[in-house]
C-alpha cells in the first residue's frame, strides 16, 4: 500500500509543453484553437483547488495520508478539516503569461531541467568535509550571483529533492508525439501545418468545422459557406484539374 507524505518544503511540479493545436480525431487535418490563450486563469485556479483538496480527502479516508514536519498536525482529522475549510475560502494563485522570448527560449529553459543535473560542477567552490560552498543566482535581485555555504547533509537533502522517485521518468510524450506514432504523425502534422500556412498566405481559410461553418462567410454575398470536401497536401499535389469550358 502506498503512503503519501505531505510536506511543505518540497512542492512537486511538472513542466508541460503543449502545442497550439493538434490532429483531428480522424487524423486527417490539423485543428487550431479558437482562442489565443490556453486556459482561463481563474477557472484553472478553481479547478486545481478543487481537485487538489479532493485528492487530499481521498487519501485521508483511505489512510494513505501521513503528516510529517510542519504538516504533522494534519494527522488529526479535525485539524485537517479546518485546514481544508480555510483553503476553500481563498482563491489559489495560478499565474500564466505568454512566453517572453518565444518557443525556442522556452525549450532552452526546459532543456536545462531535462538534460542537466541539479547543480553543475563549475558552481561547486569548496568542501571541507563538513560544509559545501557553491555559487547561486538570486532571481529576486535580477539574477545577481552570490555564494552559499551549507552543511553537507543539508546540501545532499536539497540535491536529492531533484532526483525522481522510483518508477518516474524525466520526459514523457503524448498524443501525436507518443513513441509509437511519433515518426509518421509528426511528419504528417508538419505537412498539414505547411499546407495551412500556404492557404493563410493566399488569404484563404483553414480548419473550418461543420459546426462553426456559419462563422465562415462568402466574401461576395456574405452567405454562410459549407465544407463540401477536404484535401490533404498530398492529395492536392496529385489532383488533375479539368477546364469546365
Amino acid at each position: 500500500m502506498a503512503v503519501y507524505t505531505v510536506t511543505f518544503t518540497a512542492p512537486p511540479h511538472i513542466h508541460c509543453v503543449i502545442p497550439a493545436g493538434g490532429l483531428s480525431p480522424d487524423q486527417s487535418r490539423w485543428v487550431r484553437p479558437r482562442y489565443p490563450f490556453f486556459l482561463p486563469v481563474k477557472v484553472l485556479s478553481r479547478v486545481f483547488r478543487g481537485k487538489f483538496l479532493a485528492g487530499l480527502k481521498r487519501l485521508h479516508r483511505s489512510k494513505k495520508l501521513q503528516g510529517a514536519g510542519p504538516a504533522a498536525t494534519l494527522a488529526d482529522p479535525q485539524q485537517l478539516a479546518n485546514l481544508l475549510r480555510r483553503l476553500h475560502r481563498h482563491d489559489w494563485v495560478v499565474y500564466a503569461k505568454p512566453a517572453s522570448g518565444g518557443p525556442m527560449q522556452v525549450l532552452r529553459y526546459l532543456g536545462r531541467y531535462t538534460h542537466r543535473v541539479a547543480i553543475s560542477n563549475h558552481r561547486l567552490l569548496a568542501f571541507d568535509q563538513e560544509r559545501v560552498t557553491f555559487r547561486w543566482k538570486d532571481y529576486a535581485r535580477s539574477g545577481k550571483q552570490g555564494q552559499m555555504t551549507l552543511a553537507a547533509t543539508e546540501f545532499l537533502r536539497r540535491f536529492f529533492l531533484h532526483v525522481l522517485p522510483k518508477g518516474f521518468v524525466r520526459i514523457r510524450h503524448f498524443g501525436f508525439l507518443a513513441n509509437r506514432f511519433r515518426a509518421s504523425r509528426l511528419a504528417f502534422s508538419r505537412q498539414l501545418l505547411a499546407s495551412s500556412s500556404a492557404t493563410e498566405e493566399r488569404g484563404g481559410t483553414y480548419d473550418v468545422h461543420p459546426e462553426n461553418a456559419c462563422l465562415w462567410h462568402c466574401p461576395r454575398c456574405g452567405a454562410s459557406m459549407l465544407v463540401i470536401q477536404r484535401f490533404t497536401a498530398a492529395e492536392l499535389a496529385t489532383c488533375i484539374y479539368f477546364d469546365s469550358s
